[in-house]
């Protein structure tokens, strides 16, 4: 009957053991860079193909040393990024932005001969509803707005006696016209510019999926700058096309095969101590199945070990 007893309490040393394997394997892994899983369609998104490495990082025999570039068009200059990693330029004196963090600029444009930074390294997409997209931010400082306002012309009323159009302001009130800042700014030509507020530049790459296999891998186009601070991008791969989402399992071959020795042993044991008990009606040690073999093997070590220590001594 104790064969039994300690079958049990073996059994139950090592739930707990098992039962915490099991809390691990159900944990939610930390995402791998570059990926993200739709939270509506649980379907997978990689953008580890457009991911450029550096030659020295690379494993391919003739490594690529140029980032991804896009034109710029009305702008006035081009665009050079990489995806989830730095680009491969070296770049140097970028403005507003410490020489500390150059290598890890992901988005730039030169112009007048100065780098400026469209934003850092960012390894997380994120989803917009049903779209993916790529943020970069920190980059350099947003310049001060150069451009003017389009400006509104004066309102007219329409006068009941006749069809003629007068302004809306009162041609006595002099002052005001010497104190209106709007009518100061069209004699000089511009308007006095707005601060920055302390803003950086950042990036926004909108990804597209792109299913035509003769198409390039990426292609990659300037949407537009509504101000100084924010450039969105547009991109169609093949790498943007969801994918199923590969869940990790939750007990690996080393796993299962521990388990499947584990219910054996335990069968054999307390089966073999029941029919031992039951129909053999044994007592005692003598209920372990296949006593006396075990009992043989048992005295053979004991001896040997009895005879290794004499010799020692």
């Amino acid at each position: 009957m104790k064969i039994i007893y300690y079958s049990l309490a073996l059994y139950l040393c090592l739930a707990p053991a098992s039962a915490a394997s099991k809390r691990q394997s159900t944990e939610k892994p930390a995402p791998k860079p570059c990926t993200v899983v739709s939270p509506t369609t649980g379907r997978l998104f990689d953008l580890n193909e457009l991911s450029i490495p550096k030659p020295e990082n690379s494993k391919l025999k003739s490594p690529r040393t140029w980032s991804w570039n896009t034109t710029g068009y009305d702008i006035g200059y081009n665009f050079t990024l990489n995806f989830c990693a730095p680009v491969l330029e070296n770049i140097k004196d970028v403005v507003g932005v410490e020489k500390e963090l150059w290598k890890n600029v992901s988005a730039f444009y030169r112009h007048r001969g100065q780098y400026y930074s469209l934003g850092s390294q960012n390894s997380e997409p994120v989803m917009r509803g049903r779209k993916l997209v790529l943020n970069y931010t920190d980059g350099s400082p947003c310049e001060p707005s150069t451009k003017r306002a389009p400006r509104l012309l004066d309102r007219a009323i329409l006068d009941d006696d006749e069809d003629t159009k007068k302004p809306s302001k009162d041609k006595g009130d002099k002052g005001d016209k010497s104190d209106d800042g709007d009518e100061d700014d069209g004699r000089k030509g511009s308007r006095p510019s707005l601060p920055s507020g302390g803003r950086r530049k950042n990036t926004i790459i909108s990804m597209l999926c792109e299913k035509d296999p003769l198409a390039p891998q990426l292609q990659l186009s300037f949407i537009g700058s509504p101000d100084e601070c924010t450039y969105i991008f547009e991109g169609r791969s093949a790498a943007a096309c969801a994918s199923a989402a590969k869940k990790p399992e939750a007990v690996g071959p080393a796993g299962v095969f521990g388990i499947i020795a584990l219910v054996a042993i335990l069968v054999y044991v307390v089966g073999g101590c029941v029919y031992s008990r039951v129909v053999l009606q044994q007592r005692g040690w003598r209920q372990l199945p296949n006593y006396n073999l075990w009992s043989g093997m048992f005295g053979f070590f004991k001896v040997s070990l009895l005879n290794l220590y004499n010799c020692g001594r």
